[in-house]
């Protein structure tokens, strides 16, 4: 029975397999996940307010040449290759069942290009795509695979382009579920690595990252939900030699 995970490791990261094969490989899981009133529970009621809130940066800038890295249960796919029209958009999973989700969400030829990639090492070209969108995946991530996945974000977007991450904040003295140790605990058991990105800065790791492209980064924009215990933020991406 603990074993279970090792029947989904064909191609799988040794995390997501062993933490998440319930959530996101195991076809029963992913019916029962890419449902509005489980994908909102699990967020507390802010499913929808947390999208809006993403795609609202994209009515502000045009978001160019696009990719969703890794794919998301609920309508954020769906959305994305609208505002990304008429340029498709680009997603990339490592799961096979998850692009087949996206791409029966985005019926219309053209709309999707997927791929089938891991995060940490992904095949585009340097320089290739003007805003990257990060959903809740990095807390999902260990430390290394983490680094791995954020330093790719970097290199593949364009100097000016834009990285908007939907994620959770940081841990804090204020908000009632970072102060009852229980809530914590059943939380953390659930997501084993959030608490380590939980006090994590993400801005400075985002920046010692870029610093091995020739980049920098820059927050342009930023948005508390819930409380703060999520938020939306916006990063510039930019040539190191530039003001």
């Amino acid at each position: 029975m603990f074993d279970f995970y090792k029947r989904f490791l064909d191609g799988m990261p040794l995390y997501l397999a062993r933490y998440y094969w319930w959530a996101y490989l195991w076809q029963i899981g992913v019916w029962f996940f890419d449902h509005q009133l489980i994908i909102n529970a699990i967020l507390f009621g802010q499913y929808k307010v947390l999208m809006n809130t993403t795609l609202s940066r994209l009515h502000e800038e045009y978001p160019g040449r696009m990719l969703q890295m890794t794919c998301v249960y609920g309508g954020l796919t769906f959305n994305l290759a609208k505002y990304s029209s008429p340029q498709p958009l680009h997603i990339m999973d490592v799961a096979p069942v998850q692009l087949k989700l996206a791409l029966r969400k985005c019926g219309l030829e053209g709309e999707l290009i997927p791929a089938r990639m891991n995060a940490e090492c992904m095949g585009y070209r340097s320089n290739t795509f003007d805003t990257v969108i990060l959903f809740f995946l990095l807390h999902e991530m260990p430390y290394e695979a983490r680094q791995r996945a954020i330093s790719e974000a970097i290199r593949i977007i364009n100097p000016g382009g834009r990285l908007i991450v939907t994620e959770y904040a940081p841990i804090s003295e204020s908000h009632v579920f970072h102060r009852f140790p229980p809530f914590r605990w059943i939380l953390t058991k659930l997501e084993p690595f959030l608490d380590g990105f939980w006090r994590e800065d993400l801005t400075g790791h985002l920046n010692e990252v870029a610093a091995g492209h020739g980049k920098r980064v820059l927050e342009n924009w930023c948005r508390g939900i819930f409380g703060d215990f999520y938020r939306v933020i916006e990063y510039r991406v930019i040539d190191n030699g530039d003001i």
